[in-house]
């Protein structure tokens, strides 16, 4: 079928909720996809920062085909082995001692949340604003947006706070004898790619230890390699109580999970949360193919020198459209003067896949396997476009 025919069948049959770039993608190799018509496009947006191996590795090709021939899906009523490896394996290179899967990161900060409650018994969650914690009801309530609250106000749950961002005496104000958990990504990706002061996680740990609130970082947009570390956290010298993931942790399967310290993963028993799909044996087997190949082919290295010759080669653009750019690792941010939708169609145009986030920042989060050479073409488009 043809583009224009297939995306009518959206226009006839889907509930409206998203606003999508008019081409269909049909395959990809590396940091490129191809659509239906045969244009190929440099990657640079890594289906929302999932694609953390690009398209087509062969790893995780391998691993996906070689586990759908054994069993898909048995639900968490059984074990099943890549589960347990991989829980191993990724609680062994962390801080923390016990791990829950999810499906998505929604899902996963709705978990963490539950979890802080039972915990601690309180009922108020401080986070704060431009964050993006997910669209389910209890995690919308915890998203930093007040436009994204408007619609849902009459059912979104009491004792969230959103607070200024990289604002520690906004946090110290609002903090009260109630608050169960502090929730925070230790940059912020729908907010703008927001890069706090290095000092601000840490002074939220300091505060939370202090009035025995539990600590939770949100990762589903900042971990697995994203900003140069295995998890954002580790930049900023804390060790938080809760953390949760998704998106880049299964290469492109939906993939979340919730990873806590033993003192608080113990408040949860049986019965208090549980999932069907969470930590399946085929998302698993991916997953763990995932962190085989960050091992093996260096990814955060590869993170860590082209996400600085990246940021480097944008400074260099001399435009006075530019206000800034920001970011860690290949999480990276052009802040505009202007509304930057239009780039990110004159962009596509010419063969590369970006984001526009809060309203004029132009977000880059490539796969994580990209070369200085991609980011040179990339750059001399981006210029000449500008």
């Amino acid at each position: 079928m043809k583009t224009q025919e297939l995306i009518k069948i959206e226009d006839d049959y889907f509930i409206n909720t998203f606003t999508r770039q008019p081409i269909v993608l049909d395959h990809g190799e590396g940091v490129k996809v191809t659509d239906i018509d045969r244009n190929e496009y440099l990657d640079m947006f890594a289906g929302i920062a999932v694609n953390a191996l690009g398209h087509n590795h062969p790893k995780l090709v391998k691993a996906i085909q070689e586990q759908a021939e054994k069993l898909i899906h048995i639900s968490s009523i059984y074990y099943n082995e890549p589960a347990l490896i991989y829980a191993k394996k990724l609680v062994d290179l962390t801080d923390f001692d016990r791990i829950f899967y999810a499906n998505s990161g929604a899902e996963a900060n709705e978990g963490a949340i539950k979890l802080a409650v039972k915990y601690t018994g309180k009922s108020e969650v401080i986070s704060t604003v431009d964050s993006f914690h997910g669209r389910t009801i209890m995690t919308l309530a915890a998203t930093g947006h007040e436009e994204y609250h408007e619609p849902f106000k009459a059912v979104m749950p009491e004792g969230f706070i959103n607070v200024e961002y990289n604002n520690i005496d906004a946090i110290k104000e609002a903090i009260t004898e109630n608050t169960a958990a502090i929730i925070v990504e230790p940059i912020q990706g729908e907010g703008g790619v927001n890069v706090p002061d290095m000092d601000y996680l840490k002074q939220i740990e300091e505060l939370c230890h202090e009035n025995d609130i539990v600590f939770i970082v949100d990762e589903v947009q900042t971990g697995f390699g994203r900003c140069g570390t295995l998890f954002a956290y580790e930049q900023f010298g804390v060790k938080p109580d809760i953390m949760t993931m998704a998106k880049g942790i299964g290469g492109g399967v939906p993939m979340g999970g919730i990873l806590a310290t033993e003192k608080v993963a113990g408040a949860f028993v049986p019965g208090d949360h549980g999932t069907t799909f969470g930590g399946g044996p085929l998302v698993c087997a991916a997953a763990n193919a995932v962190l085989d190949a960050f091992e093996e082919e260096k990814i955060l290295d590869n993170v860590k020198e082209v996400g600085e010759y990246f940021i480097s080669e944008l400074k260099k653009l001399d435009k006075e459209i530019i206000a800034d750019v920001r970011g860690k690792g290949l999480m990276v941010g052009l802040e505009l003067t202007k509304p930057g939708a239009e780039y990110v169609d004159k962009l596509r145009e010419a063969g590369f896949l970006i984001n526009c986030t809060s309203g004029n920042v132009l977000r880059f989060v490539p796969p994580l396997i990209i070369t200085k050479e991609d980011i040179d073409v990339f750059v001399k488009a981006l210029n000449e476009i500008l």
